[in-house]
């Protein structure tokens, strides 16, 4: 599948940029391959540079400000020169996926209303860009996949998914936004907790699954809010019981939350495992929703298992 954007043509040069992806689908880590064709109009062009960049649609740090278009990375595809009237160049690339890309598409279905681009940027002044965008599908890495249908079986479900620009304090971040994954809690974790969000910060070596909880209760005027961390390595990924993991790092998350919530009577611990009715070599089997695995190679390195931090 080739998915193409092609600019409007500049009033004044007629210059045009084409893009086409050989295959707009990808996951975190991995490169996209495609080219860039710019063709100039009666006149002769000169270039000031050529760039790609990953954007796509955040919410800023303050709730009240609207969403925005952000670019969260870029890299540089050709330096200056001068195009020829009525000529054309065309510029192959593989782009790089930054490992902490945010993930837009799982079991095949888009998660909500998420929506990420490759922008190509041709500089022709300093007053004048001219842009193309084309779509670009971002699938999980097998860990991430496998995080996100356990919590299907476990019987969460999907909220709300988006980006926010901003940096995660004391969390290790290497792009500027970062996303969250909203889910309803469980039956058998709603009285501890109302709310998950899911965040996860990937490098090469694995992945950090942070659980930002929450607790509301209204007619009280009760808030409170926790934050766990854990970690998994991508290598070995298809050998785990990924429902007992994921349910361990949960009694381990609601535990601490309810603890630091002594003061209200409802943060009872949890100490019931949602785990018992399954096997723990029986594989994941694919479900409805967010559910199924997400199946492919591994990608990075890394070893051992998850843990808690």
């Amino acid at each position: 599948m080739r998915f193409t954007g092609v600019s409007p043509e500049s009033s004044w040069t007629g210059l045009t940029v084409h893009t086409a992806l050989t295959n707009p689908s990808t996951r975190p880590g991995l490169r996209l391959p495609g080219r860039v064709t710019v063709t100039a109009g009666s006149t002769d062009v000169p270039v000031r540079h050529v760039r790609l960049g990953l954007v796509a649609t955040a919410e800023p740090d303050d709730p009240s400000a609207p969403r925005r278009l952000v670019q969260f990375h870029g890299a540089a595809l050709s330096g200056a020169f001068v195009l020829r009237a009525r000529r054309g160049r065309t510029i192959p690339f593989q782009f790089p996926v930054p490992w902490e890309t945010p993930v837009t598409i799982f079991g095949g279905v888009p998660l909500l209303s998420l929506r990420m681009g490759l922008r190509t940027e041709v500089a022709i002044d300093p007053a004048l860009d001219q842009g193309a965008m084309v779509p670009v599908f971002v699938h999980p890495l097998p860990t991430q996949g496998h995080v996100l249908a356990a919590l299907d079986t476990l019987g969460f479900t999907l909220r709300q998914a988006g980006m926010v620009d901003a940096r995660l304090p004391g969390v290790e971040q290497t792009l500027p936004l970062h996303q969250r994954i909203g889910f309803w809690a469980a039956p058998l974790y709603a009285g501890p907790i109302t709310e998950l969000e899911l965040i996860f910060m990937t490098n090469s070596a694995g992945l950090e699954v942070i659980f930002w909880m929450d607790r509301r209760l209204a007619l009280a005027g009760l808030t409170h809010q926790s934050i766990s961390r854990f970690r998994a390595w991508h290598a070995g990924a298809e050998q785990r019981d990924w429902v007992g993991i994921v349910d361990g790092w949960l009694r381990e998350a609601i535990n601490r939350h309810a603890a630091a919530a002594a003061h209200a009577d409802w943060s009872a611990q949890l100490t019931e495992s949602a785990h018992v009715s399954r096997p723990p070599d029986e594989p994941l089997q694919p479900g409805t929703g967010l559910g199924g695995t997400a199946g492919g190679p591994g990608v990075g390195g890394g070893g051992g298992g998850g843990d808690g931090t």
